[in-house]
């Protein structure tokens, strides 16, 4: 395939990767740039619903994924202040059939590795680890990417660049330097248990959505439900960059006390033996995403709080409209440039509903005292299936 064919995707995260398969589907050659020499786990479980999984399907990944996800039969709303259950909506097969795709969570490196190796089988993508994004330059042909492998640096003439590098990414600081992270004042606790280690009633195949006061926890399974996987948030003022630091078990055992929390969550934190945190930041809400020839895409472009358990899912849908936009581009480096602006016009309403949803869910959470309860009243009244069908501008949403 000619060179005047490739797209760089900067970042081979699950953004980046998805990218790549659904432009290749497109018929252009795509090049992948990743600073790691390895791809490796960063965090643990993702939820991954009908509007994502449908796309990871399309793109041939069924196979490759139904042996390592773990299909939802529900979500518990849980309640510290009323010490269990107060909501379960149902998912399983009916809720698949109708949405017209699975509700899984994975591991996250499950799904990184499916990926991966749905791209080292496709010829039209070469997947270079070990090398790094440096600079873009513009031209009457198109682009020429700088890269950096060791010593080594080589350019790639290409007709877009697609920043799918995360929230710190590099392509964004290139082209947006004065767009900055936000630290949100929040830390995410990830752990992973042994499903062994809990009783049967809780490692069921659905998500444990645990509301407290001034936190709440997350639990659900993950690698075919041989593990469970534990997120817990909590406020805080430590905000190094960075996906994995270690993280002290007392801290948040103590951040879980008896008085405000009932023992079965205090239970699923006991059992953690090694935490990691992470500070969470975000990308400020309705800036730009693409510059000529050049697109930002997942966390590059909007990473928001995991309150809507849409993270991953805005970079897989990302994926899917971008190629769209570029197909039929062909080879008219003209028609690149409105093809992106396109691409960013078609996302950027329903990423914002999504991040205000976050933000709004996190609040809504960690209420405590009076507010607390009526949410808690507010839920239980207005029953499990209206509150899934609340889910659905966002689960049956299609590319």
């Amino acid at each position: 395939m000619a060179a005047t064919r490739t797209i760089v995707v900067a970042g081979a995260g699950i953004g980046g990767l998805t990218a790549a398969l659904a432009l290749a589907a497109k018929g252009f050659r795509v090049v992948v740039l990743e600073k790691a020499e390895r791809l490796e786990e960063a965090g643990a479980g993702l939820q991954l619903s009908p509007n994502a999984s449908r796309i990871l399907v399309e793109l041939g990944l069924k196979e490759r994924l139904s042996a390592r996800a773990v299909t939802l039969e529900a979500i518990s709303v849980m309640s510290a202040r009323s010490g269990g259950e107060i909501a379960r909506l149902p998912l399983g097969e009916a809720a698949s059939f109708r949405a017209g795709a699975p509700y899984w969570v994975v591991h996250r490196a499950d799904l990184q590795s499916a990926l991966q190796a749905q791209v080292e089988d496709n010829p039209d993508i070469e997947l270079r680890l070990g090398c790094q994004f440096e600079d873009v330059v513009t031209h009457a042909k198109g682009l020429t990417v700088g890269q950096r492998s060791g010593m080594t640096r080589q350019q790639e003439p290409a007709l877009a660049l697609v920043g799918a590098d995360g929230v710190w990414s590099a392509v964004r600081h290139q082209l947006f330097p004065e767009v900055q992270p936000q630290f949100s004042g929040l830390i995410a606790w990830r752990g992973t248990i042994e499903a062994t280690q809990l009783p049967r009633e809780y490692t069921s195949r659905r998500v444990q959505l645990w509301m407290g006061s001034n936190a709440h926890l997350v639990a659900y399974p993950i690698s075919g439900g041989r593990q469970i996987n534990i997120v817990a948030i909590l406020p805080d003022t430590w905000n190094r960059p960075g996906w994995s630091a270690p993280g002290e078990s007392m801290e948040i055992k103590n951040a879980f006390t008896p008085r405000h929390w009932p023992g079965p969550a205090r239970m699923m934190i006991g059992a953690v033996d090694g935490w990691r945190k992470w500070a969470l930041f975000t990308v400020p809400d309705g800036g730009d995403w693409s510059s000529g020839a050049v697109t930002l895409l997942g966390d590059a472009a909007h990473a928001m709080l995991p309150f809507a358990a849409q993270g991953a899912a805005m970079a897989i849908e990302d994926a899917a409209v971008l190629a769209q936009c570029l197909a039929g581009t062909d080879e008219n480096t003209a028609a690149i440039p409105p093809a992106l602006k396109r691409y960013a016009g078609l996302r950027r309403a329903r990423v914002a509903r999504i991040q205000r949803t976050a933000r709004r869910n996190g609040k809504i959470y960690h209420l405590s005292g009076a507010a607390a309860l009526a949410r808690d009243l507010f839920i239980r009244a207005i029953g499990p299936q209206r509150m899934l069908a609340r889910q659905d501008w966002i689960y049956d949403w299609r590319a």
